[in-house]
Formats: structure tokens, sequence, C-alpha cells
């Protein structure tokens, strides 16, 4: 599913349309990705968190040649979905 079905089927659900949809769902993921780049964690109560986490430099392997490589220091984004989207994916019943 991609951002312009997710706002037809939410569109669908609601009593707005799909291009009213798309902006709401284009301002809240603007407003996510801000504020985890800005360091805050942003929880969604029943969907999950994102958070930016730190990477520590590490030594890799290119895997064609096998030669090590040294992977520099991150910073990057994560989720941790919550544990009824976790039972929903996993076939549980969502309590």
């Amino acid at each position: 599913m991609n951002r312009t079905t997710l706002a037809g089927t939410v569109s669908g659900r609601t009593d707005l349309s799909p291009k009213a949809v798309d902006a709401v769902l284009a301002a809240a993921f603007e407003e996510i990705a801000a504020a985890v780049a800005g360091g805050e964690r942003v929880a969604v109560a029943g969907f999950g968190t994102f958070e930016r986490r730190d990477r520590s430099a590490r030594t890799g392997r290119n895997p064609q040649t096998g030669q090590s490589i040294e992977i520099p220091a991150g910073v990057v984004p994560a989720f941790k979905a919550a544990a009824g989207f976790r039972r929903l994916v996993a076939g549980a019943r969502a309590r």
C-alpha cells in the first residue's frame, strides 16, 4: 500500500476527501520526521514509537571482495511497534 492508496482507504472510512486525507497524512509524516530529527521521541498510542538511535562505528565486510571496511558511526531513525500492532501482524487477536 502506498500513500495514495492509504489516503483513499481512510477517505472511505471518514467524511474527508482523499485529497484532504493526503494533506493530513503529509503533515503528520512531516511533523514526525522533524520531531525525530530534532531528537524527540514520538509515541502514537496503539501504533508505535518513532525515535532516533545512535549507531556506533563498526567493521564490516565487502561481500564481493571479502575486504574489511570501516563503517562510521551514525544516527538512524527507528520504529518500535506497539504490542497490539505486533499481535495483529503476528495473526493474534488484538485486545
